[in-house]
Order: C-alpha cells, then structure tokens, then sequence
C-alpha cells in the first residue's frame, strides 16, 4: 500500500527529473566571443587586424557631426559660456584697484593712502583688493586658464598702462564688482549711486561721463567728443560690454603681434585707442546700438544713439541695463564741462589724477582744466 509519505517521495523525484531534462534543452547566454561562426584568430592575426596602416595613421581624426569642443567657437562665445551674466543678481560687494604695492608695505605711497582708505571707511561690508602689478599674472592665469589667448595678449602688452587697462575690464568680466584708480576718492559710497527709484535687478553696469566738450579742439585733449570714464567702473560679472572690450583688446593686440608691431612706438594705436578711454566708449555705444539687446536699434525704425544722446545730461540716465551717471559723479571739481564741485548731490567719487605721470609716459594726455 503506497502511503501518503511515499506518494510525496515519488512526486518530488519525478518533478526534479523534469526540471533536469528542461534545463538541458534551455538555450545558455554565451560568451559574445563565441557567437560567430567564424573561427577564432590567433594573437597574431589580432594584432595584424589592430594595427592601422601608415596611410591610416597620417589621416587626421575625424571630428563628431556635431562639435561641442569650446575651444573652437569664437571668443566672445566662450566669454559668454565661462561668464554668464545674471541681471537680477545683486552687484558683487567687491572693490578692485591696483598699484605696484599694496597699503601693507612700507613703499606704497604716503598721498594714496588716505584715498585708498576711503574705499574700505565707505564700504565696510566689502572685500576691497588692492592687486600687485606681480599678483595681476597668477590671478589672470586662475580666472583665464580657459582662455590662452587673453593670457598671451597681457603678457605681450609693452606697456604697464596697457595692463592696467586690460586688468579693469579682465576683473569686473570675470568678478564684477566696484573697480576705481588708486588715486580715487570716495565722496558717497556706492549703495547711494543710484537713487531709489531704479531697481537694483534691473542695472548691470554703472558708468560715469568722462568727457562732454563742444570746443573744435577736442580732439587734442580726448579721444572721444563724449566719451566715458574707465578709471571708475560698476558692474555685474558676465556684461556684454566688458565682453566686447575684452575681445577687441585681445583681438587688436594679437593682430598687432603678429605683424610685430605690438612694440612700444611701433603700435598703429595709441594707449587712449588700444586699451584706454576710447575702446571703453566705442564698446558702450556698441551695445547701445545692438539690436540683439535693444529694441530701439531694430530696423526699420531703430536710431542709433549718439553722443548728442549724452550730452549735458545732469542726473541718472538708464538705458536697458546701463545707467549713465552724469560728469559731475565722476569728475566733481574739474572746473569745465558742465562738472559740478565736490559738494554737489551727484558727485559720488573724485579722481585726484595723481597718475598724470604715467599717462604722459605712456602718450596719453595728462588731465587738464580747460577753459570754456
């Protein structure tokens, strides 16, 4: 009599056979080597079949359909891409200025100290650098390592007033912030430069006029009829405009080295042209007609702003994301022009000129007072 025991012995036995005989017939994942019919080389087949003939060898590589290797878009592109700009963020709380030493040492000089001083005394919240003429190189090669060519354009400049120039706009590009001449001083500090009712998230760069003159001499004295001021200069990192100055330099200075020309005396630019008061305003009023920024350069109706759009002006003036400070926010006291004194309600920094020297030096003219 088959017990129920043996009944449960008998189905396990006969069920493990069918699971055994299943098995045997299942297809096995194999080996990817092993799937082709073909048989298999030996190593020295494998290395005849790896090794590409000389022809293959001199042929370039071919490049993906679409490249997205940075390095071969143009420079403003790549600016762009490192730098991005962001309107409604706040201005950076950084003060940027430059001299051979810095207030530390005992050869920086006794008539900076008081209006170096008074950037920090105005802005106590702030990180305020004074950078070295030796701390320019590292600092530019960590905030430009992405960009040989800017790195080659300043170590090629022959002129430490063309680097001096270079490094404003390099800065404020890559840090934004406040930068001001060493021989600047602070009359207001800069969260009273723009008055209330223009929204901070809506202005990215803050420029001052340099130079407003009608007088058929002009031309003697400054390099643009209006021109703008770069000794104090407010921005947000990333601008278009610090963008643009930066590739012109660049693009004229190694156009100039490589006909050998970018010598002292030799340039077929002068210091105020290159890197100075001249590229700045050209830059400005670029982007003031770039219809890709502003609706009033579009055709057909778009009019090109000019520096009759400029002149006389005597408070705030923003266009877009720029707001244009009259010549009394940033040349109070120079006594033509149109400037107020130091005194008046818009005059925010004073500039002592202390640095004619190296301006003339260098074949800029120094600042004068001129009569009207």
């Amino acid at each position: 009599m088959i017990t129920f025991r043996r009944s449960l012995v008998v189905a396990l036995f006969l069920l493990s056979c069918i699971v055994l005989l299943h098995s045997s017939h299942s297809p096995k994942l194999l080996n990817p080597s092993h799937t082709s019919s073909k048989p298999i080389p030996n190593q020295k087949q494998i290395q005849q079949e790896k090794s590409p003939s000389s022809a293959e060898l001199n042929q370039p590589p071919t490049p993906p359909l679409h490249s997205t290797d940075p390095a071969s878009k143009p420079l403003r592109d790549r600016l762009r891409y490192q730098f991005p700009y962001d309107l409604p963020s706040k201005f950076p709380a950084y003060i940027w200025q430059t001299w051979k030493n810095t207030p530390a040492s005992p050869d920086f000089l006794e008539h900076f100290r008081a209006s170096e001083a008074s950037w920090t005394t105005a802005h106590p919240s702030f990180i305020h650098q004074v950078i070295t003429d030796d701390d320019m190189d590292p600092l530019l090669r960590y905030l430009y390592a992405p960009f040989p060519e800017i790195i080659e354009t300043y170590r090629s400049l022959p002129l430490p007033v063309l680097k001096a120039d270079f490094f404003r706009y390099l800065i404020l590009l890559a840090r934004g912030g406040i930068y001001s001449d060493i021989d600047t001083y602070v009359l207001k500090p800069a969260d009273q430069w723009l008055p209330q009712h223009i929204n901070r998230s809506t202005v990215g760069l803050v420029v001052g006029i340099e130079a407003d003159t009608d007088r058929e001499d002009w031309a003697q004295w400054f390099s643009r009829r209006l021109q703008f001021c770069q000794w104090t200069i407010q921005a947000k990192p990333g601008h278009p405009v610090l963008r643009d100055v930066v590739a012109t330099i660049t693009e004229d200075a190694l156009r100039m080295k490589a006909a050998g020309i970018l010598i002292q005396g030799m340039m077929d630019k002068s210091v105020m042209e290159f890197t100075g008061p001249a590229v700045w305003t050209d830059a400005i009023f670029r982007y003031f007609n770039n219809p890709l920024y502003f609706e009033t350069a579009r055709p057909p109706t778009g009019k090109n702003l000019t520096a009759q759009d400029f002149s006389g002006v005597k408070e705030h003036r923003q266009l877009g994301d720029v707001v244009v400070l009259p010549i009394t926010s940033f040349s109070p006291g120079i006594g033509h022009m149109g400037a107020g004194d130091a005194d008046d309600p818009m005059a925010f920094v004073k500039h002592q000129f202390s640095g004619s020297w190296k301006a003339e030096e260098a074949g800029r003219p120094a600042p004068v007072i001129l009569e009207e």
